[in-house]
């Protein structure tokens, strides 16, 4: 017997939905029966992801770190579809560096798009939720919000930020009906993965030690990490807020 759409009628936004996590929940979230917003700042993989799911989903130009933007895409999500029940924030970068090493340029840089951005999505979408009593935030933090790396410092100081602004949101949000949870991936077989892989000197033998790193000795994929986050997104969840969701491989547990 066929398994219900888990998130059969709600709508949702994603970021960083042209490419690897962010294109995976969009994807899994559509397959689940929401209508999906897909919002990156690259327009050419942007409209060919819409594409490939088809109507009703479609794609949306976005800087995250645009204030402005973000007004103007979920006041425009809510005037088409009436409502915004799930905003998925999955764009982010990651530069390595120590705080040896690390440059300032770099760490606002990152901050700018991995804190910021998240910021100005969940509380654009936070009024929209509010209003209706209901919604979940979904935060898209790292294993390195977490667990510290001597050389992605300034990373883990963004992702570490997203993990405690999630939990700022979910209390607010606690008695009106809108819940925010952070998810923390460790390596992931993604595009933004194979650029700290060439950060780091782009062999295979890069590649092989980041798989194991986890106990499980293998990258994750994206689609393990839609999968959580449809899980988040749907009432199955209902009763959690506030969390910090690891999917590592046994990363953390050591």
């Amino acid at each position: 017997m066929d398994r219900p759409a888990r998130v059969a009628g709600k709508v949702a936004i994603v970021t960083g939905a042209a490419s690897g996590i962010g294109h995976a929940c969009a994807r899994q979230l559509a397959h689940e029966g929401a209508l999906v917003v897909l919002a990156d700042r690259n327009v050419e993989r942007g409209q060919a992801a819409a594409e490939e799911l088809g109507a009703p989903h479609r794609f949306a130009q976005l800087e995250v770190t645009d204030e402005e933007g973000w007004t103007r895409l979920v006041d425009e999500v809510v005037a088409r579809a009436g409502r915004l029940d799930i905003l998925v924030n999955g764009a982010g970068i990651g530069l390595r560096g120590s705080i040896e090493t690390a440059t300032l340029a770099d760490l606002r840089q990152m901050w700018a798009v991995n804190v910021e951005g998240v910021f100005l999505g969940c509380r654009a979408a936070f009024a929209v939720m509010k209003a209706q009593g209901s919604g979940s935030l979904i935060n898209l933090s790292s294993i390195a919000g977490i667990v510290g790396d001597a050389d992605l410092a300034g990373y883990c100081a963004s992702k570490g930020a997203v993990r405690m602004l999630s939990k700022s949101i979910a209390l607010s949000g606690a008695k009106v009906g809108v819940r925010c949870n952070s998810v923390h991936p460790s390596f992931i077989d993604t595009p933004m993965v194979e650029e700290l892989a060439r950060q780091w000197g782009g062999s295979p033998k890069i590649r092989e030690r980041l798989a194991q790193a986890a106990p499980m000795g293998r990258l994750g994929t994206a689609q393990e990490v839609a999968h959580l986050v449809v899980f988040l997104a749907s009432d199955e969840s209902a009763f959690i807020t506030g969390a910090e969701l690891t999917i590592d491989g046994g990363l953390s547990a050591r």
